[in-house]
Formats: C-alpha cells, sequence, structure tokens
C-alpha cells in the first residue's frame, strides 16, 4: 500500500490538488499580484533556481517579498532591510509560497516533502544530507512543523532525511495537519535574530531569499 501510494496516488494527488486550488484560489492570487505590483513594482514574482528531486534544477516561484535594494560596494542589503511591510505579512502568514502550486502542478514539487534550498548549498552537503533530495522537494514538510526557520541547519537536515526514510500516507496526512495549524500560529517564521534563515556554511554570498 505504501509503494502504492508513494509511486501513483501521492503524484496524481499533488497534480489535481494544486490544479484545483489555483483555480479557488485564483482571485486571492490575482488581488495579492496587484497589492506587490503596487507596493514593490515588476516583477511581482521571486523566481530561482533550486534543485529539485536527484538535485535536477527547477525555477522556483514565490511572490516576492523585498526590495533589491544595494549597499554602496554594489551588495545586497540584509534581508531585514529589503523585506518589506507587505513582505512581512506575505511570510508571517505564508502567502508568498502560494505560487509554488504552479511547481506542484509542472510536477516539480510535492505537497509534503523537504525544502528545496539553495543550488550553492549542495556542493556541502554530507551523504546523509545529500538524501533530502531522493523525493521531490515540498511545500510544506517534517522540518517546517517541527521549527520551520527556528531550526538550526544540523536539525532540518536530520528532520528531512528522516521523512525521507519513513514516509507513508500516515505521516504525509499528519504533516498537511499540522501545517495548517503552524501557519494559523504563525510560528518558526524566522531564525532567532534573522529576517528569515542565515546562510548554510559560510559561502561568502550575499543574503537572498530562502525556505
Amino acid at each position: 500500500m505504501n509503494k502504492y501510494y508513494l509511486t501513483i496516488i501521492k503524484p496524481f494527488a499533488d497534480r489535481l490538488l494544486s490544479f484545483v486550488l489555483l483555480i479557488i484560489l485564483s482571485p486571492l492570487l490575482a488581488i495579492l499580484s496587484f497589492a506587490i505590483l503596487i507596493n514593490l513594482g515588476s516583477p511581482v514574482f521571486f523566481t530561482q533556481l533550486r534543485p529539485g528531486y536527484k538535485t535536477r534544477p527547477f525555477k522556483l516561484i514565490k511572490f516576492r517579498t523585498m526590495t533589491a535594494k544595494f549597499d554602496k560596494s554594489g551588495c545586497s542589503l540584509p534581508d531585514e532591510k529589503r523585506i518589506t511591510r507587505l513582505g512581512s505579512i506575505l511570510r508571517s502568514t505564508s502567502l508568498d509560497e502560494l505560487p509554488e502550486l504552479i511547481n506542484i502542478l509542472r510536477g516539480e514539487m510535492s505537497f509534503i516533502g523537504p525544502r528545496p534550498l539553495l543550488m550553492e548549498y549542495l556542493g556541502h552537503y554530507s551523504d546523509e544530507q545529500n538524501k533530502r533530495h531522493d523525493v521531490k522537494p515540498g511545500l510544506t514538510g517534517w522540518a517546517q512543523i517541527k521549527g520551520r526557520n527556528s531550526l538550526s541547519w544540523t536539525d532540518k537536515f536530520i528532520l528531512d532525511v528522516w521523512y525521507v526514510n519513513n514516509r507513508s500516507i500516515y505521516l504525509d496526512f499528519y504533516i498537511f495537519l499540522a501545517t495548517i495549524r503552524i501557519v494559523l500560529l504563525r510560528r518558526g517564521i524566522s531564525y532567532p535574530g534573522q529576517a528569515t534563515m542565515s546562510p548554510f556554511t559560510s559561502l561568502k554570498k550575499n543574503h537572498r531569499e530562502t525556505s
């Protein structure tokens, strides 16, 4: 039953549910797009290559929540100085994630799975941590309901791999219900002292929107 669910039922349910939700939520998506256009200007969407199943890259789609402001040296300002009031609301309510329904409809993501991180992190994973790419990335996942961005990177990867090794219809249903509660309570939105989540490892990169 579990194999049948993972290989047939889950992929079909992902695409069917994402299609239905995109239709139902289309008025909300249009309103949010207009609000972002007025508040931040164009583009409305934030797109970025992320590693998917077996690390194959795909273009993640989210609502834009930050301005493109730079310091005098041409580097992006810290997240807390670029995120707008509207962006903070979108992040705290997880509404910025809604365009990822398109990624799910395309078959690039699932509703439940490890969150897709940055391409530049791929060379820094251990073999164990890299197992998180043995499944499609998710809109929400085990790490999200256990702390989201308030977790350390070590804990987050442990939870991601645990999910990969213990996937089932029951676990996915539990994560789905728990996600609703987490979103309503607005928990784990950011890492302590950060606007979002600190970069993985000591890569000398500018801060970017992550999960």
